[in-house]
């Protein structure tokens, strides 16, 4: 919304300079987008003194001037006969861009260069003549800018207004805005008209058929007038804020519409058929023909305006080919109205047509303002276009619009807006922009909205009203109430984060898949009938056969985006992903959700480099993974121990294990099966393991221990035992623990063979124990009894021997 300060003087008088009434009018939530000044184009035009006149030896009509602009001399040539020796005259240079939107440039005019041009008022904008030069008052100074020189300035504001806010899209509306903030006096144009008799009842008629979509229709017949171009000082109003002047009667309704906020429509009265005025739906397919020469095809949807025999508007948004102004239209019949927003709104969209008049309708005029716009433009056609006004309007009003009271509450206002306004101070807020305030008593406040504000109906809205006009500044600053002491983040998100972190510095890409995944991945995965895992949640109407179900564990999700990955020929992968898995509990309950984590890694164990050999990945380096990251999670008694088939079935047998926390198991690992590679497409080998978030969390310690640094040196000794190849290393680790030694610092497998020389049938298994005392240094004879006595104690247990 554009509006000119000099045209919004008219109604208020503005106390402030621009840049005050910028901030006022964008607290009070009007936001100001932009401020310019509509005369900024004469820029490049400056006054210029005559000082010779030459005829032009090629041209007849043609004059070769002289002029002086101040710093130096130029030549134009100019053909206006009233250019005189001596003048002062504006002159224009090249680069001016005149109000037409051409761009002035250097010339050569019937062979001899003109450096400017020397204009008329029309040709600046300044007036309606443009047969003669602009003569300027010889006390001008030359070489000065003309809007210097003559004083010419007035700021342009531009609103970007909010769609609840169609009170504002009027000058009147801005001015009504700024006199509240002022607290000063509105004045508004005269709308009176005295009918002594009802003339027009004789000539035309206003028939409503659709009084839902059009609740008011009001009409005025104006006959004797003459279509000619507006006066300056309208024509004048309308550029100032960007519309095109027409003829003297469509710039009234513009002119009116844009002060008022109440669009209108003048038809040729003698063009409408019977001389009268239907308000009817359109007929479904019915085409029409708009003011812009396009053919619409309409439905039954659409309020049409019509004669006795055809459609002549489409009601709110654009009239009819059929029936505008001429320029020897006599009669005119001025159309003001109330349509329905939402109807209005929807025939807009739907046929891709907006107006101004429109984005005001469909956004909610003033249902009060008809008689009063409509007055106004007749009084406007009878002064300006020499009209005869026949006595008399028609107002037909089938569904007038209730008047509204609103019960506003002083208490909760304060408390809404954290502030401490008396019922007095809230009264005066409101009437200041025409509200209708009784104080019933202290507290309670009964308001009625003038009709302008069709955006006010609850006590929100009054309140955002006071917060508003005593200014969103002045409303004070306080923050909510907040302990000291924040809440602990809960473990699971920490976990969690922690655990996207460390697999990260593994050197594993976190992936992120589907929570559905395709009906039979359980049976790829080959997984026992009785397996938790079969107990799926189905899909009312899945997108796709490949999220048909909530997915019981992320395995089938890491092994299709393998699959994606060796089909791109990314052929070596460490990736996991953490989510929950779903199992279901009964048609009427909601399924159990469990956090779990799970990891892949295929391929090399090293990226491939000319310094090393490629050599794949293996059970032990998933299952290094495992351990480094429970370890630095703080899991304590870590055990990788053998793993029944039936416990997972999709690994192969005797390269899986479990995987336990002390007693408590938390998850599985494992090479993948060859048979469930083939279910998912997969040719290359794979290791995988699962864990369970929810039990690790109960055995991931919530404080970090610390203890002194050894003052003494440690002793190292290393075991070499011949075992059974059946006899786990981590039983064997788990014995020398159990012997619950003071000196043992630390134990840990090194290394491990089969083969020759070692016996068929057997294994060799190489330990390293650290022994360290807190009290003293240890000596060589006292280390080497302790460790031959453990060594000892593991033979027998484990049936074991010495290597030769």
């Amino acid at each position: 919304m554009k509006i000119s300060l000099s045209w919004l003087s008219n109604y208020v008088a503005i106390d402030m300079d621009i840049d005050h009434l910028v901030d006022a009018l964008t607290m009070v939530g009007l936001e100001v987008e932009s401020v310019s000044d509509r005369y900024d184009y004469l820029e490049n035009v400056l006054v210029g003194k005559v000082t010779a006149i030459t005829d032009h030896p090629n041209a007849e009509k043609l004059k070769v001037c002289e002029l002086d602009i101040g710093d130096r001399g130029i030549r134009v040539i100019c053909g206006a006969p009233n250019t005189e020796n001596g003048m002062l005259v504006p002159v224009a240079l090249p680069g001016t861009v005149f109000p037409d939107g051409n761009i002035l440039g250097q010339s050569v005019i019937r062979g001899i260069k003109s450096e400017g041009m020397i204009c008329s008022d029309m040709e600046l904008g300044l007036g309606l003549d443009a047969g003669k030069i602009m003569a300027l008052e010889s006390k001008l100074p030359v070489g000065s800018k003309l809007y210097d020189a003559l004083d010419l300035s007035d700021k342009v504001i531009e609103i970007d207004l909010t769609p609840n806010r169609p009170d504002c899209l009027s000058i009147i509306g801005i001015a009504r805005e700024i006199a509240g903030i002022q607290k000063s006096a509105l004045t508004y144009p005269d709308y009176d008209i005295i009918d002594p008799e009802d003339d027009i009842a004789k000539l035309t008629s206003v028939q409503i058929e659709a009084p839902d979509l059009c609740p008011r229709y009001a009409a005025r017949l104006v006959t004797d007038i003459t279509v000619e171009p507006s006066p300056y000082w309208l024509q004048d109003r309308l550029m100032s804020v960007g519309l095109r002047p027409i003829n003297n009667i469509v710039d009234i309704t513009n002119f009116v519409m844009l002060e008022t906020g109440q669009p209108l429509h003048a038809f040729d009265f003698d063009q409408l058929a019977e001389n009268r005025i239907v308000v009817r739906t359109a007929a479904q397919g019915e085409s029409f023909t708009t003011l812009d020469q396009k053919q619409r095809q309409l439905d039954d949807k659409m309020l049409m305006i019509c004669d006795g025999q055809k459609s002549v508007a489409i009601g709110g948004v654009m009239g009819g080919l059929n029936s505008e102004i001429e320029n020897f239209t006599t009669r005119v019949l001025i159309e003001s109205a109330y349509f329905n927003p939402i109807s209005i709104r929807k025939t807009s969209k739907q046929l891709g047509l907006s107006s101004d008049a429109s984005y005001r309708f469909e956004r909610g005029v003033d249902p009060q303002g008809t008689i009063k716009a409509l007055n106004r433009a007749t009084r406007l056609m009878l002064e300006i276009a020499g009209g005869n006004l026949v006595s008399g309007l028609i107002d037909a009003h089938p569904k007038p619009v209730p008047d509204r009271t609103i019960q506003l509450s002083t208490h909760n206002t304060n408390r809404l807006l954290g502030t401490e306004f008396t019922a007095d101070e809230i009264t005066s807020l409101l009437e200041s922009i025409e509200f209708d305030v009784d104080k019933n008593d202290s507290q309670i406040l009964a308001v009625a909205p003038p009709s302008f504000r069709v955006d006010v109906m609850r006590p929100e809205d009054l309140m955002e009203e006071v917060a508003r006009l005593s200014g969103y500044n002045n409303i004070p600053l306080t923050y909510p109430q907040m302990p000291a002491q924040a809440k602990p983040i809960l473990k699971i998100l920490n976990v969690r984060n922690r655990i996207k972190r460390l697999m990260a510095g593994l050197g594993f890409s976190e992936a992120i898949t589907y929570s559905f995944i395709a009906r039979d991945s359980c049976d790829r995965l080959e997984l026992k009938d009785g397996d938790l895992r079969r107990k799926t949640v189905a899909i009312l109407n899945p997108l796709t056969e490949e999220q048909a179900v909530m997915r019981t564990s992320l395995i089938p999700g890491l092994l299709e985006t393998m699959h994606r990955n060796l089909a791109q020929q990314e052929k070596d992968l460490k990736l996991f992903e953490i989510g929950k898995v779903y199992f279901a509990q009964g048609a009427d309950r909601l399924p159990e959700e469990e956090e779990m984590l799970a990891g892949l890694w295929s391929g090399l164990r090293y990226d491939a480099s000319w310094h090393g050999k490629e050599v794949a990945c293996d059970f032990f380096d998933l299952k290094g993974v495992v351990e480094s990251l429970l370890q630095t999670l703080g899991v304590a008694n870590i055990e990788f121990s053998g793993l029944a088939d039936i416990a997972c079935s999709y690994t192969r047998p005797g390269y899986s294990a479990q995987v336990q926390a002390g007693n408590q198991p938390v998850g599985y690992m494992g090479e993948v099966h060859p048979h469930i590679l083939n279910n998912f497409d997969v040719k290359q080998t794979t290791y995988i393991f699962e864990l369970n978030i929810n039990q690790l969390l109960t055995v991931i310690p919530d404080l970090k221990k610390s203890q002194p640094i050894p003052k003494f040196p440690a002793v190292t000794r290393d075991a070499t035992l011949i075992v059974d190849h059946g006899v786990e290393s981590q039983s064997v680790l788990k014995h020398v623990e159990q012997l619950d030694e003071a000196l043992i610092e630390d134990l840990h497998l090194f290394d491990v063979f089969a083969g020759d020389p070692i016996p068929a049938g057997k294994k060799s298994i190489s330990l390293r124990i650290v022994y360290r005392s807190s009290t003293r240094t240890l000596e060589d004879e006292e280390i080497n009894q302790l460790h031959k006595a453990i060594t000892g104690k593991v033979i027998r247990k484990f049936n074991a021997s010495l290597p030769v």
